[in-house]
């Protein structure tokens, strides 16, 4: 168990209101209303579960804290494929705002609240996923001290932190009551195939097992498919 320093401290609960912030500007600034019920409850989604996981994070494993801290990959590759990845990112998520504005789509609210309940789904494989990996760092690197993690949802797929993430960008749209936006998040899958294929090069290269690993996890995102 870490003992928490104010510094990371600090800088954990400025990303959060941080995040916060910005996403509620992508939502209800293209909307132009504070009435936009689905924004409200997709941040709820979103938001109020890390109330929890931070201080869980803060006082169990302030590492993998620190290592998520990390925002600037070192491999240029995975430069351009974050860059075009964060683009489309954006303009996913302006889409539902403007999308309430014009009354483009019309989502039943049952389809919105499913949605809403994938996304959390989605939301406790990413949370598993950190807490079975201290190593899972927000860029693509590979520590010193790093060992091959294989239980939990790894004894399961390779990359099961992406598989959370794409599960959650995918039924975003819907969350947010918009049909159009799926257009741009479908997109995003692409994105994640791409770095991963990028990301075991690497990690077969410097982290010792990670072939032996592969070997007894075939699948690196959904079981049985890929």
């Amino acid at each position: 168990m870490d003992a928490p320093s104010t510094p990371i401290r600090n800088k954990v609960i400025i990303r959060f209101i941080a995040g916060i912030i910005g996403v509620a500007a992508l939502l209800l600034l293209p909307a132009g209303s504070f009435l936009y019920v689905e924004g409200w409850i997709y941040m709820g989604v979103i938001f109020v579960p890390l109330i929890f996981a931070v201080p869980y994070f803060l006082k169990n494993n302030t590492g993998l804290l620190e290592r998520r801290m990390k925002t600037r990959e070192k491999e240029g590759e995975q430069k351009r494929i974050v860059l075009l990845a964060v683009i489309i990112f954006l303009i996913g998520f302006l889409i539902p705002g403007l999308d309430y504005r014009y009354q483009w789509s019309d989502v039943p609210v049952a389809l919105g609240l499913a949605a809403d309940v994938i996304v959390f789904l989605g939301y406790l494989v990413a949370f598993f996923t950190l807490r079975e990996n201290s190593y899972a760092s927000r860029i693509i690197e590979v520590d010193k001290e790093q060992k091959v993690i294989a239980t939990g949802p790894y004894a399961y797929v390779r990359h099961p932190m992406y598989l959370g993430m794409i599960i959650m960008f995918l039924f975003t749209p819907l969350a947010l009551g918009s049909y159009w936006a799926v257009i741009p998040f479908l997109v995003l899958p692409a994105f994640f195939v791409f770095r991963i294929l990028n990301e075991e090069k690497m990690l077969l290269r410097d982290l010792p097992g990670y072939g032996d690993y592969c070997g007894k996890v075939r699948y690196r995102l959904v079981p049985g498919v890929w």
